[in-house]
């Protein structure tokens, strides 16, 4: 099994949505490589022997290594929004949600650590067009942790004078774990992120138990 699907976030099936096998293959490649040498540096002849294959066979599949990268960033943006936006819409109070929000973010970023360099850090290796498409799911992502705090702050139970900048304050930290985080360090992806959601809880002046 490779790094891409160790750490694609816990998941049974992960990148399940990419078929035929020879195109999620290709794609499992392009995640390691980008992640290890960054998408300028790669090449599609290192993509396609990576995953085996010639690189005649990879054009059957993607046009582009820039189609590649914008698939990969697609498929990541839409789980990230899809994380939070089931953590926005859960049952019970702003500090819960918030807290839930925070914590699984931060453990799909460890857990994936290496899909998430890539989705994270790639964004300005897309042309216009594709980079357009990431940047809305990327807006979808600030709105559900936004829509959290300002809520909390309407019900008296958040102390945030700067919504936007107190989000995106939220977002850089959980995000940044993907780029730091190791998993033979002292503490599981589980910890990291009930360490952030705690922190975070107190940034926002959250009352905790």
């Amino acid at each position: 099994m490779s790094t891409a699907e160790e750490t694609a976030g816990g998941e049974a099936q992960p990148w399940g949505e990419v078929t035929p096998d020879a195109a999620r293959r290709l794609l499992l490649a392009a995640v390691e490589a980008f992640a290890e040498r960054g998408y300028h540096a790669t090449t599609t002849r290192d993509i396609a022997g990576r995953a085996g294959m010639s690189p005649a066979a990879l054009y059957i599949h993607y046009k582009t290594k820039e189609e590649l990268l914008h698939r990969i960033s697609r498929i990541g943006h839409e789980k990230a929004v899809e994380i939070l936006r089931t953590a926005a819409r859960a049952e019970g109070s702003p500090t819960r949600r918030l807290a839930e929000a925070v914590s699984s973010f931060v453990r799909w970023h460890a857990g994936g650590r290496t899909t998430a360099r890539v989705v994270q850090y790639e964004l300005d290796s897309l042309g216009p067009e594709a980079r357009a498409e990431i940047v809305g799911l990327r807006r979808q992502v600030d709105a559900e942790v936004r829509g959290i705090i300002e809520e909390g702050v309407r019900s008296g139970e958040f102390d945030v004078p700067d919504v936007p900048g107190t989000t995106l304050a939220v977002l850089s930290l959980c995000i940044d774990v993907a780029r730091w985080f190791n998993v033979d360090g002292p503490r599981t992806p589980e910890e990291v992120g009930a360490l952030y959601a705690d922190l975070v809880l107190r940034m926002v002046g959250a009352a905790r138990d």
